[in-house]
């Protein structure tokens, strides 16, 4: 598929999306929106891939919507008295909010390296990874406050579950930048790395990730998020009905035979 305003490739079981307007800090474009949503699902079909990263060309990771272009046509935050209820209602729906929509279906690890600026939207589509690994040089902030708006991508849900309601609530309501080492302190990214080797430390890291038992890491994505709106007597009986999955794959037969040879797995997803 060809694709707009992104990069995507697949090398080693890896899919990564690389957000490619670095013109405008890898801003919202509908295309780019558009792009992003189909390359999750693209990475979620394909048997191939292992692992998905995601990260920005340029010197930013996403500034989220482009302020700039906003009074321009089809603009991610114009509006004006000619549109609908149902135009108004459905505005991030069909937009910004396609890329949650597509990751909802994605099991396999999602990571984003993130090389510089997460603004706004741009921080949202950060907290929606599984992992988030940045650059000394990334900031971060949430900063639709500074143009009179809300979280419209699901930050208000994300961020309390990362760093806490009070913390989330200070981070929205100010809208002050924060840097990556603030961000490792109040556990928002799971590590820090020079800016120079990130993506080296990222594809490192990938690379483990890619190498394990696809099915068995896929169901246990599934536990850990369900977990979180279920009760523990749910969970339990989730994680029965996974591992009666689990246990009948090729995989799980290979890493006790790997262990008993002395060898290393090979983990073929089946």
């Amino acid at each position: 598929m060809e694709y707009q305003d992104i990069i995507y490739e697949v090398h080693d079981g890896i899919a990564t999306i690389t957000l490619n307007r670095p013109e405008r800090m890898n801003s919202f474009s509908e295309q780019l929106l558009s792009s992003w949503a189909s390359a999750v699902t693209e990475a979620a079909e394909d048997e191939n891939v292992r692992v998905v990263v995601v990260t920005g060309a340029g010197r930013a990771f996403c500034a989220g919507a482009d302020v700039k272009a906003r009074a321009e046509e089809n603009a991610i935050l114009a509006s004006d008295e000619s549109w609908t209820p149902a135009m108004r209602r459905n505005s991030l729906r069909y937009s910004v909010q396609r890329v949650p929509q597509a990751l909802q279906y994605l099991d396999k690890p999602y990571i984003v390296a993130i090389n510089g600026a997460a603004v706004g939207a741009g921080m949202d589509m950060c907290s929606m990874a599984d992992i988030r690994i940045a650059s000394d040089q990334a900031r971060f902030g949430m900063a639709y406050v500074n143009v009179g708006l809300i979280p419209g991508d699901g930050g208000a849900w994300l961020l309390p579950r990362l760093v806490g309601l009070q913390k989330a609530l200070e981070l929205i309501w100010s809208g002050d930048l924060f840097s990556a080492q603030e961000a490792l302190d109040i556990g928002y990214v799971a590590r820090v790395v020079p800016h120079d080797s990130l993506m080296e430390e990222v594809y490192a890291y990938a690379a483990k990730l890619a190498a394990g038992p696809p099915i068995t890491m896929q169901m246990a994505k599934r536990l850990v998020y369900r977990g979180q709106s279920t009760s523990f007597t749910e969970a339990l009986e989730a994680a029965q009905a996974a591992m009666t999955i689990v246990q009948t794959s090729d995989d799980a037969a290979e890493g006790p035979k790997a262990f008993s040879e002395k060898r290393k797995p090979v983990f073929r997803g089946r």
